[in-house]
C-alpha cells in the first residue's frame, strides 16, 4: 500500500510487493519529494527527476546490496538514496556531517563505489564481476553510466576489455542526450541514430524468429549464422558499435515505462555475456522548469518550486563569467585565439564565446586527456588555445599536461575553474590539488588571481607571453575587486619588493585568500604587532628577490592558500628559505593531507582553520607571543 510519506517506507523490500500501479505513483512521489527537497538543500535535480523510473525498476528486479550497482559521476544517485533507506536524512543532503550528492561507500553498503568523475563505472563494474566469478559468486554486476560519460575514452577502454573477456555484466546507458550542456561528437550522433531506428531490433528479432524456425537445423542454424545481425546493423544503423566491443546490445527502451524496464531488466539477468541496456529518458523529467533549462537545474542553489527561481542571486559576475567575457575580447584582437572545453561550456563561461567564435570553439566532451593533447596540435598549429577545465577535472589530464605539452614548452594557457575549495559538492569536486600538481611541472607558469580584474589583465599577459604554458587558477563564485595596490604586470622574479618599516612578520597570501590575511593582520594590529600582507599572484616561477629580501630580514613568514600543504606554495617557501640558508620561521596554512568532504565553504574553511582568526594565532606562535 502506498504512503504519502517516503520515510514511512521500509526500503527497498517494499518495492517487491509493489505492482506497476503501485511503482508508478511513487515515481510521482518521488518527484514531488526531490523537487521540494532540492529546492532546500540546492543539488542536482534535473538529472535526477529523469532517472526516477530508471531506478525504481533497477532497486524492484535487482537484490541491492547483494546485486551490485555502480553508478557513473553519481550525480543521479537520490533516488537511488530514497530506495535504500536514507530519505529520513534529505534535509541535511551536502550539509556539512549530511549525506553525500554521489554515492559514498562509508554511507550505506549500497553504495558500492566512490564516484564523482565520469566514464568510470564500466571499468570498476568488470573488476567487481571479475572478482565475483574469481570468487564462485553469482551476484549480478550493473553499471549505470550516462551517454556524456560515453564520450570519455576510459568508458571505451572498460568496455573493449569486457568484450573480449565475455564478462557477465549489465552496462545501463542513460541516454537523455545531455551531459551538463548538450551532447556533441560522433557517440552523440551514433546514438541518435539508434534512437531513431527502432527497426533494427524488430528486423533482428524476426531474422531470428524465421531461422529457428526452419525444421530439424533451426537452433544451429541461427548459431552458426551469428553474424547475420551485422547485416541488418549495416543496413539499419551502419552497426551499432557497442555490439562491434563484443556486448549484447538492447534498445532503445523507453526510460519512464516502468513496464518496458522491468521486463527487459529480468531477462538480461539470464545472459552469461557482457549486456548494454540502452534506455531513453527526459532530463529533468516531470518538472517543466527543468525540462526546459536542464543545464541550469543540473546542479542548482536553493529555489522556489513554483518558479523555479534562485532564493538568492549572486552580487556581482562570477570569475566564470569574467574569464569568458574576457576570452571574448582576446579573440576579437587576436585571431589565433581558440577556446577548448570538456563538456562545460556554460560553466566555464564559454557560451558567449562557442555564440560569438563558432568555428574557434571545441567541446570534445567528457574528454580531458584528449583535450589537453588536441590543444598541443593546436598550438604547434600556430593557435593560441586556452583550455578551460574545472581543477579536480584537470588531474584526469596529468600525464598529457607534462609529456605533451610541459615537455614540449606549448604556448597553452589553462583557465582552471572551480581550484580551491568548491564547498557542497564535496571531496571529488575540490581543486585543493591543482598548485602541487601544476608547479611539479618544469616550465609551467601558475598564476592566482585575487579579483576579477587580477584576472583579466592575467589573461591578457598569458597571450602575450607565448613561450611556454601558463595556467590560470581561480575559485568558484563572485569575482570581487581590488583589494591590494600591487598591480599585476608579469611573473618576474626581479621585480621590485620592499619591506614596510617595523614590520614584524609578513603574510604570504596566495590568490583569493587575501581578504583573509588582510582580516589577520588587522587583528594582528590591534594586537600591536605589525604585520606586513603581500599578495601572491605568481605562485610558479617563485619571486626570489621578494623571498631573498624577507630571507635577509630573518622575518617569520605565514603562508596561506586554497591548496593542501602537501606541495603547496608553503612548502615551495619553506624550501627556499631552507636551501638558501636562511633562518626564516615558516609556518603554511592550507589544506591538510586528507580529502575533505562536503559543506559550505565558509563552514569548512572554519572546520579546518582557515580564518582570520587561525591566521591570527599562528602569527603569534611564530613571534613566541
Amino acid at each position: 500500500m502506498l504512503k504519502k510519506d517516503l520515510t514511512e517506507y521500509n526500503f527497498p523490500e517494499d518495492l517487491k510487493g509493489m505492482s506497476v500501479k503501485e511503482l508508478e505513483l511513487l515515481s510521482v512521489n518521488i518527484r514531488d519529494f526531490l523537487i521540494s527537497s532540492v529546492a532546500k538543500t540546492g543539488g542536482h535535480l534535473a538529472s535526477n527527476l529523469g532517472a526516477v523510473e530508471l531506478t525504481v525498476a533497477l532497486h524492484k528486479v535487482f537484490d541491492v546490496p547483494r546485486d551490485k550497482i555502480v553508478w557513473d559521476v553519481g550525480h543521479q544517485t537520490y533516488v537511488h538514496k530514497i530506495l535504500t533507506g536514507r530519505a529520513d536524512q534529505f534535509d541535511t543532503l551536502r550539509q556539512l556531517g549530511g549525506i553525500s550528492g554521489f554515492p559514498k561507500r562509508q554511507e550505506s553498503p549500497a553504495d558500492v563505489f566512490d564516484s564523482g568523475h565520469s566514464s568510470t563505472s564500466i571499468s570498476a563494474a568488470m573488476g567487481l564481476a571479475e572478482a565475483r566469478d574469481l570468487r564462485g559468486g553469482t551476484e549480478n554486476i550493473i553499471a549505470v553510466i550516462g551517454d556524456g560519460a560515453m564520450t570519455g575514452g576510459a568508458a571505451f577502454e572498460g568496455m573493449n576489455n569486457a568484450g573480449m573477456r565475455k564478462t557477465r555484466m549489465i552496462v545501463v546507458l542513460n541516454d537523455n542526450a545531455m551531459s551538463i550542456s548538450q551532447n556533441t561528437g560522433s557517440i552523440a550522433r551514433h546514438l541518435r541514430r539508434l534512437r531513431a531506428s527502432q527497426r533494427y531490433q524488430d528486423m533482428k528479432a524476426s531474422v531470428k524468429k524465421n531461422i529457428i524456425r526452419v525444421p530439424g537445423v533451426g537452433d544451429t542454424l541461427y548459431s552458426g549464422l551469428e553474424h547475420a545481425k551485422d547485416l541488418i546493423h549495416y543496413a539499419v544503423v551502419n552497426e551499432c558499435i557497442f555490439e562491434a566491443l563484443g556486448f549484447h546490445y538492447y534498445g532503445p527502451v523507453d526510460g519512464h515505462s516502468i513496464v518496458e524496464l522491468t521486463r527487459i531488466l529480468e531477462n538480461s539477468k539470464r545472459f552469461n555475456e557482457p549486456i548494454l541496456l540502452h534506455v531513453v529518458t527526459t532530463k529533468g523529467k516531470g518538472y517543466r522548469n527543468a525540462e526546459l533549462n536542464p543545464q541550469r537545474f543540473h546542479g542548482i542553489g536553493p529555489f522556489k518550486p513554483e518558479t523555479g527561481q534562485a532564493v538568492s542571486a549572486a552580487a556581482g559576475p562570477s570569475y566564470s563569467k569574467v574569464a569568458g567575457e574576457t576570452l571574448v575580447r582576446l579573440a576579437e584582437e587576436d585571431e589565433r585565439v581558440v577556446s577548448i572545453t570538456a563538456a562545460m561550456t556554460d560553466g566555464t563561461g564559454l557560451t558567449p564565446f562557442a555564440e560569438r567564435f563558432p568555428k574557434r570553439f571545441f567541446d570534445v566532451g567528457i574528454a580531458e586527456q584528449h583535450a589537453v593533447s588536441f590543444s598541443a596540435g593546436l598550438a604547434l598549429g600556430g593557435l593560441r588555445p586556452f583550455v578551460c577545465i574545472y581543477s579536480s577535472f584537470l588531474q584526469r589530464a596529468y600525464d598529457q599536461l607534462v609529456m605533451d605539452i610541459g615537455m614540449q614548452r606549448l604556448p597553452v594557457v589553462f583557465l582552471i575553474d572551480r581550484a580551491g575549495c568548491v564547498g557542497q559538492d564535496g571531496e571529488t569536486h575540490h581543486g585543493v590539488f591543482d598548485l602541487s600538481y601544476l608547479t611539479a611541472i618544469p616550465g609551467m607558469t601558475v598564476l592566482a588571481p585575487s579579483s576579477g580584474t587580477e584576472l583579466m589583465r592575467m589573461m591578457k599577459y598569458a597571450l602575450a607571453a607565448g613561450d611556454g604554458p601558463v595556467a590560470i587558477r581561480y575559485p568558484r563564485g563572485v569575482a570581487g575587486e581590488d583589494i591590494f595596490p600591487e598591480v599585476f604586470a608579469a611573473p618576474d622574479e626581479a621585480k621590485g619588493f620592499r619591506l614596510k618599516r617595523g614590520a614584524e612578520l609578513v603574510i604570504l597570501s596566495v590568490g583569493t585568500m587575501g581578504p583573509l590575511a588582510l582580516s589577520a593582520a588587522e587583528l594582528l594590529k590591534a594586537d600591536g604587532t605589525a604585520a606586513q600582507t603581500v599578495d601572491v599572484k605568481t605562485v610558479k616561477p617563485l619571486d626570489t628577490k621578494m623571498l631573498a629580501s624577507i630571507g635577509r630580514k630573518g622575518l617569520p613568514v605565514l603562508t596561506i592558500e586554497d591548496n593542501v600543504i602537501t606541495g603547496g606554495y608553503g612548502q615551495d617557501v619553506q624550501a627556499f628559505f631552507s636551501q638558501g640558508g636562511y633562518a626564516n620561521r615558516v609556518h603554511a596554512m592550507g589544506w591538510p593531507d586528507e580529502f575533505v568532504g562536503q559543506g559550505g565553504t565558509a563552514e569548512l574553511m572554519a572546520a579546518y582553520g582557515l580564518t582570520a582568526e587561525a591566521a591570527y594565532a599562528h602569527a603569534r606562535a611564530l613571534l613566541g607571543k
